[in-house]
């Protein structure tokens, strides 16, 4: 039977690790390459769907034909690109990333991590913040079948640890985090760092709205239920 304690589910993009721009500026490298004149601000406004529904909206945005072999373009550009940003050190924890989870793990509660990237972008963003998908469940895109705003992602994470999602908390920076934590029965918190603000998150579904990592852990009594 799954355990009935708090458990922590987290996007990882935006809520541990601060790559949010750091993917807008690769999906913008790679539209560009294909000759797909796109508003950075409209890319930003994507980010933390799964790939294949954020090239479809992009796409029919622009009214472009969406084929398979132009999306599989976009995404081999993308993950080059951001592997390149992340490589020259621009993409780094978020303050009280690490802390946070050293916190969850010292009181014995659950946590995974749940994102809607592959694992060749997502495995630099783990290692940047010092987690072994070996010793943690990690959920990436690869593995199920759709992704945010759909809840596969998490609900798979809570399967991985063994919880139910029911008695799960869901942490993300983008309302599509949010929308996937209702569709998941779980509840939903939601961090400013993404770029979304604190009404968007809420109208989202989000109980709790937070700065940051650090901001959360300072009020950690607000969501970790007491042994």
């Amino acid at each position: 039977m799954p355990r009935r304690n708090t458990s922590f589910l987290f996007d990882l993009d935006g809520t541990l690790v601060d790559s949010v721009y750091q993917h807008v500026l690769a999906w913008k490298e790679a539209l560009d390459a294909e000759g797909i004149d796109l508003s950075v601000w409209r890319i930003h406004r994507r980010i933390g769907m799964s790939g294949g529904l954020f090239t479809r909206v992009l796409l029919r945005e622009t009214g472009l034909d969406i084929t398979e072999e132009r999306r599989q373009r976009l995404y081999d550009a993308h993950a080059e690109a951001f592997n390149r940003l992340h490589s020259q050190g621009a993409v780094k924890p978020l303050p009280g990333a690490r802390e946070l989870l050293a916190y969850l793990t010292d009181q014995d509660i659950p946590w995974a991590i749940a994102t809607s990237g592959q694992m060749r972008t997502a495995i630099h963003n783990l290692d940047a913040l010092g987690v072994d998908p070996a010793k943690v469940p990690v959920v990436t895109r690869d593995q199920v079948r759709h992704a945010k705003p759909d809840p596969d992602l998490f609900l798979a994470a809570a399967e991985r640890l063994g919880v139910d999602v029911l008695h799960s908390i869901v942490v993300g920076d983008s309302v599509w985090d949010m929308l996937a934590a209702q569709r998941a029965r779980a509840i939903g918190v939601g961090l400013l760092s993404g770029g979304y603000g604190e009404d968007e998150l809420a109208r989202a579904g989000a109980l709790r709205v937070y700065e940051d990592p650090a901001d959360m852990l300072k009020r950690i009594d607000e969501v970790a239920a007491r042994s």
